[in-house]
């Protein structure tokens, strides 16, 4: 799969991901930014466990990229959230 294609389907699981978790992030840009770095963790898990992972732009592999989105920013949003907490 190409650069290009990997950004677009990042950038569409960031977005998704983005509606699916709740609570206020980084806004919407970083939450896209996110789920591009999500796309990769999705596939890298799928990949560790033996499932497919990411395999071109189709249903799977969007689904494999919002999930790997969904626990990129949940981790983000509780590593900000703590570090914001103990500045106060």
């Amino acid at each position: 799969m190409s650069i290009l294609a990997w950004l677009v389907l990042g950038l569409l699981a960031g977005f998704i991901a983005n509606r699916l978790v709740s609570g206020s992030g980084g806004g919407v840009v970083i939450d896209m930014i996110l789920g591009v770095v999500g796309a990769f963790v999705g596939g890298a898990v799928f990949h560790y466990f033996g499932h497919v992972g990411i395999t071109g732009f189709n249903p799977w592999s969007v689904l494999v990229s919002v999930l790997g989105a969904v626990l990129v920013l949940v981790v983000y949003r509780v590593a900000s959230g703590s570090s914001a907490q103990s500045r106060n």
